[in-house]
């Protein structure tokens, strides 16, 4: 596995890691989450992320447990900020107190001493990032926090923020059809040696021509709730991906790792999907291997243009939150 690094100076980690919401049950019940994990380990992956509110803190405790002694070398990331609430959409807190409470709790959780890379999930906007950056230096600074990211904030809060303390990374959704990114997000990222972590890659499956049928998708699966998998827009929707399995085809790969070799060759960016499946994660991460021929590349912007998938990222609440100023 190639590798990439966190930040201008952070540690080198897996050009491609695993994200962990699938192992908290949000695509429907995880089996074998450990045997995720260490598969993920033997192939050579060595970021792994999380986050509290991933089955309010099911997915650290999980992940933690997964990890067990093969700690070594591994870069592990969490996140916090996001509130849930038994009905209505998630609240937000990324107060100091909550930060420092909230860190103690998946210290815990994981079965660690130090988070390698401490997320702010959302930008809560009744608190100033400078404060929420104040309180994550200071876990920094105690030895509890090794670098510090944020999720979804806007340009012109990333460079607030940057200016208290160091932004190692920023996690956002990166993909061949949700690409909100490139005008201004990216570019500050590269300008301040921010890495952009790229969060559902493969449009949850529908860009790797995965599960795409929500009849067959389990109770309690968020896709559910996701505008993409709506019926008005499920259609469209799997047109483009067709369109890509079809290129895939002719270039003689697989969808995904089309999709995420195309993440790949963009600088600072490391994409991390989520996968229950073995097989998946192996094609998954061989896209590390794969490099796009100049014709292969034209053909993938021309297909899936920038504002090309069906509905909205989020249902209205959840959207409401994403890329705050």
């Amino acid at each position: 596995m190639r590798t990439t690094r966190l930040g201008r100076t952070g540690p080198a980690v897996s050009a491609i890691g695993l994200g962990g919401l699938p192992l908290a049950g949000a695509y429907g019940p995880a089996q074998d989450p450990a045997g995720i994990v260490a598969h993920a380990l033997d192939l050579g992956v060595t970021h792994f992320d999380t986050a509290d509110y991933y089955g309010r803190g099911v997915g650290e405790e999980l992940l933690g447990r997964a990890l067990g002694g093969r700690r070594d070398g591994v870069v592990l990331a969490t996140k916090t900020g996001i509130i849930h609430r038994d009905g209505g959409p998630p609240g937000l807190d990324g107060s100091p107190a909550h930060l420092r409470r909230a860190c103690e709790a998946s210290l815990r959780r994981l079965g660690v001493d130090r988070i390698d890379l401490y997320y702010l999930a959302r930008i809560d906007p009744r608190v100033p990032v400078e404060d929420s950056m104040g309180a994550l230096a200071e876990l920094v600074a105690a030895g509890k926090v090794g670098r510090v990211g944020l999720c979804e904030a806007a340009p012109a809060t990333l460079r607030r923020a940057h200016a208290v303390h160091p932004v190692s990374a920023l996690q956002t959704e990166y993909s061949l059809w949700e690409r909100h990114v490139e005008p201004e997000i990216l570019p500050v990222c590269r300008e301040l040696d921010v890495t952009l972590v790229a969060y559902r890659p493969l449009g949850s499956g529908l860009l790797a021509g995965r599960r795409t049928d929500p009849r067959t998708l389990p109770p309690g699966d968020f896709r559910h709730r996701d505008p993409r998998f709506a019926p008005e827009n499920l259609g469209r929707n799997l047109e483009l991906a067709g369109a890509l399995t079809a290129l895939a085809r002719q270039a003689g790969a697989e969808p995904a790792g089309l999709a995420l070799a195309w993440l790949l060759a963009h600088e600072g960016v490391l994409p991390i999907p989520g996968t229950l499946d073995r097989a998946h994660l192996a094609a998954d991460l061989g896209a590390a291997e794969l490099r796009l021929d100049e014709a292969v590349a034209k053909a993938l912007e021309e297909l899936l243009p920038p504002g090309g998938p069906a509905g909205e990222r989020y249902p209205p609440g959840l959207l409401a939150t994403v890329d705050r100023g």
